[in-house]
């Protein structure tokens, strides 16, 4: 009992629709998570495609060229020898999913879409993206033959689970879901996951800070007042 692991958590400068310049930054941070001796790297929410897409997750192209940055990450051995938790956007059964992508030695473990989405303020994904809503539900997941030639998986599974080690327990959720009143690592826990990562992505505002003091500050006078 009360082994240790190292995890890499990646806060990356990802930008909409660079794929290789964020494709070169999600392997640079692999190579580094692995040289500082983690084993479970976690990188940030969509990074392959970039969060700030917009209405390009409407377009085919975004997930297609999305899989082929996954393509590259899966055949590289340098990849290898560490559990990697990869965003990305997912087209499963017609319908769009902000998912992450649990990857193993150039495996497939889960794809986890993401089950509350960000809808308010500046946040737009029930535009973009459909919520996962079947809790504790796992389906057989289809991959692109480019996907299938260098996994040798026709199908990986797909919806709300955990990755269970023979030492521990992963439980994975992305950004929103942590904010939720039912989140999901309150069931997970209960569940017995240990580890749980939450991966996040945010947008560009002009003077984003000084709405988020004034904010604070608007809270505390109303506390106060109420006092």
């Amino acid at each position: 009992m009360g082994h240790l692991i190292t995890v890499a958590t990646c806060a990356l400068n990802q930008w909409a629709l660079d794929f290789e310049g964020n494709l070169n930054r999600i392997l640079e941070s692999i190579r580094i998570a692995k040289k500082r001796g983690a084993t479970l790297r976690v990188g940030p929410e969509l990074e392959i495609s970039g969060y700030g897409c917009f209405d390009h997750f409407l377009e085919g192209d975004t997930y297609l060229h999305s899989w082929k940055m996954l393509s590259i990450i899966l055949n590289n051995e340098e990849t290898h020898g560490i559990l990697l938790d990869v965003g990305m956007p997912v087209m499963h059964k017609t319908f769009k999913y902000n998912c992450r992508v649990i990857v193993l030695n150039g495996k497939i473990l889960l794809i986890r879409p993401k089950m509350y989405l960000a809808n308010d303020g500046n946040y737009r994904e029930m535009r973009f993206f459909t919520p996962w809503i079947q809790k504790r539900v796992v389906e057989d997941h289809y991959l692109p033959r480019m996907i299938q030639q260098i996994t040798e998986q026709i199908t990986v599974p797909c919806g709300d689970a955990v990755i269970a080690t023979t030492d521990t327990c992963i439980g994975v959720e992305t950004c929103e879901e942590l904010f939720t009143p039912n989140s999901p690592h309150i069931g997970m826990g209960l569940d017995g996951v240990e580890i749980f990562t939450n991966s996040s992505g945010s947008h560009h505002e002009l003077r984003k800070l000084n709405t988020r003091i004034d904010l604070a500050m608007a809270i505390g006078f109303i506390m106060t007042a109420a006092l």
